[in-house]
């Protein structure tokens, strides 16, 4: 694929068809030990559920200097939809790059463990990750994971790039930069679009009280709205222990006149809530936010009950982006599956970390403190154009600065909304 940091474009449409018929041609030759599926192995040590000693297509003699990236996410339970499309982001991007001719010439050693979106197995996935001689990380995937593990970067002070977590204080710490927008501007973007396009005047909310990406975003979304002459008739909230029948929340909002619902939530609780609003002959304007990619993959979901559902993102694979189908195309021969906006959150992570490991001259024999003083200036100097935005920028307090955009469920596809 084509990116441009510094506002210089890094390939040509030659130099990408090249690329890619690299990656493949290694690949193909080093199929015994690709990384391979949902928690698939490598030729390197094996652990359930981890892609283990991994470098992502290439062979290296046991003394090469490799830099040496790791990443974690859920690639089991609920949430494994998230972890496997930031494992295959990343993934792909690190084959890409290797195929290239690496880091500043040096290749990467790719490593990624499975959190299973649990606050305290993601401590374990970071100690294993170390103890395999990770200098990077490029993760976690989900909020309390996230949060836990920027603990330990912290005190290690230890690069991390995350790819996906809006939580608002995941950035707390200085060495801790995010790809996507946190909840807090996804709250403000949504209710700021809803009022711009004048989708609705009476507006309701449904959010997890007991997430964090659910509350931070809705938190926002409410200031907004009010700031933007949006009327709030009614909010209605659930837990992690009340998530399977919200029939009663449906039944307030329908009473209260919302002819729009803002749903700041994961796809799985969406997926109900749509099937019990038909039910309920309940049909307002249902609108997500970035946890809502993925509704689509959902085994044997009746996606008819998620038509016209609008969400906004920071990645949309729109026919007339080269890039965004090349990316698309590529992912979906290579892993059998679309890929999210988090797979695409992982893929430009990955790409970023080369835009300023390279922007601040990092070779893999400095030790990780060293990097992570020098990544942590080089973050605030490069310009990034990639899948999920044109000319981003990172500020000191580790944000991103992009735009995002609007897609709508068309006959069981995402389109975007121009």
């Amino acid at each position: 694929m084509k990116h441009s940091m510094n506002g210089m474009a890094t390939g040509n449409g030659q130099k990408n068809a090249a690329k890619k018929a690299a990656v493949y041609t290694m690949l193909a030759a080093a199929a015994a030990m690709a990384v391979t599926g949902c928690g698939g192995s490598s030729a390197g040590s094996e652990t359930s559920g981890t892609t283990a000693g991994t470098t992502a297509g290439t062979e290296a003699s046991s003394d090469e200097l490799m830099f040496v990236l790791g990443g974690t996410g859920p690639l089991t339970g609920a949430t494994a939809n998230y972890g496997n499309a930031v494992k295959y982001g990343e993934q792909l991007a690190v084959e890409e790059i290797n195929a290239a001719g690496g880091i500043n010439g040096y290749q990467i050693k790719w490593l990624f463990e499975d959190d299973e979106n649990d606050a305290e197995k993601v401590v374990n996935a970071y100690n294993a990750l170390s103890d395999q001689g990770m200098q990077i990380l490029v993760g976690a995937t989900t909020a309390g994971p996230t949060l836990a593990i920027t603990a330990n970067t912290e005190d290690d002070h230890v690069f991390q790039m995350v790819p996906s977590s809006t939580a608002a204080d995941v950035t707390k710490p200085e060495n801790v930069f995010r790809m996507t927008l946190s909840g807090p501007v996804q709250g403000e973007k949504a209710a700021a679009y809803i009022a711009d396009h004048q989708m609705a005047q009476k507006v309701g909310v449904i959010y997890d009280s007991s997430d964090t990406y659910s509350a931070d975003i809705y938190t926002h979304f409410a200031k907004q709205a009010e700031a933007s002459g949006l009327e709030v008739v009614d909010v209605e909230a659930y837990t992690n222990e009340s998530k399977t029948d919200f029939k009663a929340q449906l039944t307030k909002l329908k009473d209260a006149g919302a002819e729009l619902v803002f749903m700041p939530i994961y796809y799985t609780e969406a997926s109900l809530i749509l099937q019990q609003a038909k039910e309920l002959n309940y049909a307002p304007q249902f609108f997500g936010g970035s946890g809502m990619d993925g509704i689509l993959d959902i085994p044997n979901f009746d996606k008819s009950v998620a038509e016209d559902l609008i969400l906004i993102t920071s990645f949309a694979a729109d026919p007339e982006d080269a890039e965004a189908m090349e990316f698309v195309n590529t992912y979906k021969e290579k892993f059998d599956v679309a890929p999210l906006q988090f797979s695409a959150d992982a893929y430009d992570s990955v790409y970023v970390v080369k835009a300023a490991a390279e922007k601040a001259g990092l070779t893999p024999d400095m030790d990780p403190q060293e990097m992570c003083d020098k990544l942590m200036q080089a973050m605030t100097e490069i310009t990034y154009s990639g899948l999920t935005g044109k000319d981003v920028t990172f500020t000191a307090d580790g944000e991103s600065h992009k735009d995002l955009t609007a897609v709508v469920i068309k006959d069981g596809e995402y389109n975007i909304m121009k």
